[in-house]
Formats: C-alpha cells, sequence, structure tokens
C-alpha cells in the first residue's frame, strides 16, 4: 500500500469521524460509525468464504484498487501499530468490508498467516464493523496453520461471547488446528462440542479431521474416522471419496484406491478433476502406466479439461513404470495443448531420464528448466543427483552438491545419504566415514536411513564387526532401529550361511517390537541350507504374521 510522504499512514481516503456524508439524492445524513448496520443482500457477511477453498462466493476474490493497495500494504509492513493505524483511516462502508475480505482470502491463499491476524485482530478489537463470524473462522484458521492452538481456543471463545453462531466451517478449522498441533483428543473433543449444541457433525468437518490426520502421518486412524463417518450416516461428498482415494494412493494401494472410486460412482457422487488426479496418481506410483492412462481418458471424457496436476500425474505413471520417453510424450502433449509445464512437471521429467540411466537427458531438462526462469528446488538437484548416482559418477556427484552449496540451499540428511551411499556402493569406505563425521559434527542430523545405509554397506561387505558398532551406537543416538535396519543386519550374517545367528537376531528384532516383512523373510530363506531349515523358518514367520504366506515359496 502507498504511503505518504510526511507519515506512514495509507493513502487511503479518510473518513469522516463526525459520520457525515452525502446520499445518492445529494443530501447531508449523518451516521453513527459504531452502530453501522449492513444487509446481506451484495455483501459478504456471514457468508461466502468457504473453509478449505479459499474462495468467496466461488470465485477468486477480484481486488478493487484500494484492496490491492490494502494488500499490498499488509504484505510489506510488520509493525502492528503501522498497520492498524493505516487500518484506522478506512471508511466503515459496505465496501470496505467486501474489501478486507477480499484482501484476508487472497493473503490466505499466498500462506500469509501473520498479515491474516494483524487485519482480522483489528476488525475485531478496534474497527466500528460489526463482529462477523466470517472473520472469527479467517482469524482461528490463520492461528491453526500456525499452530497456536491457544489462540485457536481463545478466537473460538470470543466468537462465542460475541454471540456469533459458529459455522460448520468453524468447526472444521477447530478440529484442523488441533490436528496441525498433534492434538488429537482435542480434535475428537470438537465433535462432542458440536453434539452439545444438536449439531451433527458434517461432511466438511469430518474432511477436515480426516485430512488433518493425513497431513500428521496418521493414515489408519483417517480411515477409522472415515469408518466411522460412514456408520455416523453422515453423507460422504466428492472431496470425501477425494481425500481417502488420496490415502490409499500415497499407500501405495491402488486396488483400494480404484474400489472408493467406484463406490462413490455407485453412490451418485460426481468426481471431479481432483478425483481423477489423485486416482492417476494412485496407479503412478505403482508404475501403473496403462491403468492411470485409462483414468486419465475417463477424466477427458467426463468432460474435464486436463490441468498440469492431471498432466504431472500421468507423466509419473510413465516415470515409474520406466518409460521415460512416454513421460516425455505427456510432457510435449500437456505443451502442446496450451498447458504450461511447472517445476514439479520438470522435475519428473529429470527424474523419468535418471531411473532410465539417461543422465545426459536428466541434465538436459534441468538446463531447461534454468533457462526457462524455473528457479531449481532441493528436490530438482536431488533428482539429478541420484541420475548421477545411479550410474557411479562421483565427480559428478560432488559438483552437484557444490551447486546446491553455491544456489544458496543447504544440503540436507536426504542429501548427503545419498553421498554416503555412492561412496559405500563403489567401496570408498574412507570418504563415506568423513561424510558421517561430517554429518554427525554439522547441522545435518543423521537418521535411522543413514545408519541403514552404513550397516547394508559394511554388512555387504564383511566388516560385521563395524557393522555391529553402528548398530549398538543407535540407543544412543535416540534412533530406533526399523525393520530395513534389522534385515540389513540379518542379510550379512545369511549371505555367510550362518542360520543360527540369523535366528538369534530374528529373535532380538521380535522382542524388540519390530515386525517382519517381505525382505525379512527372503534375507532369512536365504540364510537356510537346508529343507528342515526352510521349513522352520516357513513355519516361524507364518505362525506370526498372517499375511506372510503370500512372499514365501510354498
Amino acid at each position: 500500500m502507498a504511503k505518504n510522504s510526511s507519515s506512514s499512514d495509507v493513502a487511503i481516503e479518510k473518513w469522516k469521524r463526525d459520520g457525515v456524508y452525502i446520499d445518492k439524492r445529494g443530501k447531508l445524513r449523518t451516521f453513527h460509525h459504531k452502530k453501522l448496520s449492513r444487509k446481506r443482500c451484495g455483501s459478504l457477511r456471514g457468508q461466502g468464504w468457504k473453509y478449505g477453498s479459499g474462495f468467496v462466493d466461488g470465485v477468486f476474490p477480484v481486488l478493487s484498487p484500494i484492496a490491492q493497495q490494502i494488500l499490498d500494504f499488509l504484505q510489506q509492513e510488520v509493525d502492528a501499530d503501522r498497520v492498524w493505524g493505516s487500518l484506522d483511516n478506512l471508511s466503515p462502508s459496505h465496501s470496505t468490508w467486501d474489501d478486507l475480505i477480499n484482501v484476508a482470502v487472497q493473503l490466505r491463499l499466498n500462506k500469509k498467516w501473520d498479515p491474516i491476524v494483524l487485519l482480522c485482530e483489528w476488525i475485531l478489537q478496534r474497527s466500528s464493523f460489526q463482529l462477523d463470524v466470517m472473520c472469527f473462522n479467517l482469524l482461528i484458521d490463520a492461528y491453526g496453520q500456525k499452530s497456536l492452538y491457544k489462540k485457536v481456543e481463545s478466537t473460538y471463545l470470543e466468537l462465542l461471547e460475541a454471540r456469533c453462531i459458529p459455522t460448520e466451517d468453524t468447526y472444521a478449522l477447530l478440529v484442523k488446528a488441533y490436528c496441525t498441533a498433534g492434538l488429537k483428543q482435542k480434535a475428537e473433543a470438537v465433535f462432542a462440542e458440536m453434539r452439545k449444541y444438536g449439531l451433527s457433525p458434517s461432511a466438511t468437518v469430518y474432511n477436515a479431521y480426516i485430512d488433518g490426520l493425513m497431513k500428521g502421518g496418521n493414515s489408519q486412524k483417517a480411515i477409522e474416522v472415515f469408518q466411522r463417518m460412514k456408520r455416523d450416516g453422515c453423507q460422504l461428498n466428492t472431496e470425501t471419496y477425494t481425500l481417502m482415494i488420496n490415502l490409499y494412493g500415497k499407500a501405495s494401494k491402488s486396488y483400494m484406491a480404484l474400489k472408493l472410486f467406484d463406490e462413490m460412482r455407485s453412490q451418485k457422487c460426481k468426481p471431479n478433476i481432483c478425483t481423477y488426479t489423485a486416482l492417476v496418481n494412485a496407479f503412478a506410483r505403482e508404475g501403473l502406466c496403462e491403468k492411470a492412462e485409462e483414468i486419465f481418458e475417463q477424466l477427458q471424457e467426463a468432460g474435464h479439461e486436463p490441468d498440469v496436476y492431471a498432466y504431472n500425474a500421468l507423466m509419473e505413471a510413465y516415470s515409474r513404470a520406466g518409460y521415460p520417453y512416454g513421460a516425455a510424450e505427456v510432457f510435449s502433449l500437456m505443451q502442446h495443448m496450451g498447458c504450461e509445464p511447472d517445476r514439479a512437471s520438470f522435475n519428473i521429467m529429470v527424474d523419468a531420464y535418471g531411473r532410465a540411466g539417461l543422465y545426459e537427458d536428466a541434465e538436459s531438462v534441468f538446463e531447461e528448466m534454468k533457462k526457462l526462469g524455473i528457479t531449481p528446488t532441493m528436490k530438482s538437484h536431488m533428482l539429478l543427483l541420484s541420475a548421477y548416482s545411479r550410474v557411479g559418477n562421483i565427480a559428478k556427484c560432488e559438483n552437484i552438491v557444490n551447486q546446491i552449496q553455491e544456489s544458496g540451499l543447504q544440503p540436507d540428511t536426504f542429501v548427503l545419504n545419498s553421498m554416503l551411499n555412492l561412496y559405500g556402493k563403489l567401496g570408498q569406505f574412507e570418504n563415506m566415514e568423513k561424510v558421517l563425521v561430517a554429518m554427525e559434527k554439522g547441522p545435518y542430523e543423521a537418521d535411522i536411513s543413514t545408519y541403514n545405509i552404513l550397516i547394508n554397506v559394511y554388512g555387504r561387505a564383511g566388516y560385521f564387526n563395524r557393522m555391529e558398532e553402528l548398530f549398538q551406537s543407535l540407543p544412543a543416538k535416540n534412533l530406533t532401529p526399523d525393520v530395513v535396519t534389522w534385515t540389513s543386519r540379518l542379510g550379512a550374517y545369511s549371505r555367510k550361511k550362518l542360520y543360527q545367528r540369523c535366528l538369534e537376531i530374528f529373535e532380538e528384532m521380535i522382542d524388540a517390537g519390530c515386525y517382519p516383512d517381505g525382505g525379512t523373510a527372503k534375507v532369512l530363506l536365504s540364510a537356510c541350507s537346508s529343507e528342515d531349515q526352510i521349513e522352520q523358518v516357513t513355519t516361524v514367520i507364518r505362525t506370526m504374521h498372517k499375511d506372510m504366506k503370500t512372499v514365501l515359496p510354498i
């Protein structure tokens, strides 16, 4: 927002504090600004903005020139007194209210939570506008995004004290805020709060809970909530099914995602473009490009114009299936159809070529991205690093790490783990140990994946003492061995056919509460030297893990 040269006040027409104005007929009239009433018709009061979408009245906010000034000012100014002092100069009119709400929603789309807090707190505490549930909702959303759940609670109480009626959006935002803060019990309490007022939790509230649980990595609880939603007779909507299709897709359970998609259509619930894209992504993660293409065609047959996310999902399917040129065809088609590739599109192509060992093509795409003015992210560099790592080009990988630092990015644990893995595969243990020392001393925290790489490398090389030393050091580093750690350790002894030692480690693994997967079973079986041993291992694993029989020979 523009500032006067003599002060920090906003250059917006100042309203008269005595409340005098000229009406449309040219007559002088007055009003008391503290009692300014508002008509529902034509305004955004109490309606319009919907949780989860960031839309006002179904469309992105169109900012007036004054609203654009306010937006620019709020995104630049951080001092609360200066912001509030400038906002004090605004006229308390219907159009000003709409401008402010449009600005708040645009800030939300931009994920600018601090300016939203300043704006909404000014409206509630200092302005002459009547208190409105939409403003409280926006504030609850902003505090929730900042994980300030105490502020969320106090804002909700203020809403009740102001005699505003909470909407389903209010409760959805409360649930989401508690999930963001990791407070599942408080999220559950919101449902009890609704029932206390005689309200049945709607799909909007359930969807917020499922979404919050998914983002918190609690997929199993999200599935339980989805089943409860069905038992409670809550009407599932398109967003509900899309969330769950996403959940199963990310868990590499495309068959479950497809089952839900079919159920959705049988319930006359219409999929939208996000639903189709989620299902394409589900098949893409498993490299099922034919199924992904089938759903992509259904998306078009349903009358949807594929967007960049849909094209990216289809490209990912070909990439994961090992068909880089198939991904390249989709990339070209996207451009031909007038859909501009984004950074993710280029990253997918770098990955597609890298997975296929076509590192020069991967680097060409990487360079093309830079020429087009798209700044490579850490992920972009990582994908290129992986491409050269696959072919064992250490010099190039070290050069990419240097490029990362030169571009102002800091190599993270994943980057250093990749270098550890590369040095290990090529038997450069001295360099591998140097990276480990740097990680232990530097700002890059070694995680369980770091030690899984080391244990696997030393185990494969037959350095059992160093492998055991690393394994035994984990508790002191507050790291818990996972199934990969145990299986890598087992693998070292399995290769030497040390069957009894493998059984001892397997028992340790179970006692530690870590349960085997298919990989563990295969490693144990490879340690066997006789039919009796194979039968013993098969019986033990089948007994403790019913599903394991699918990966064991009969």
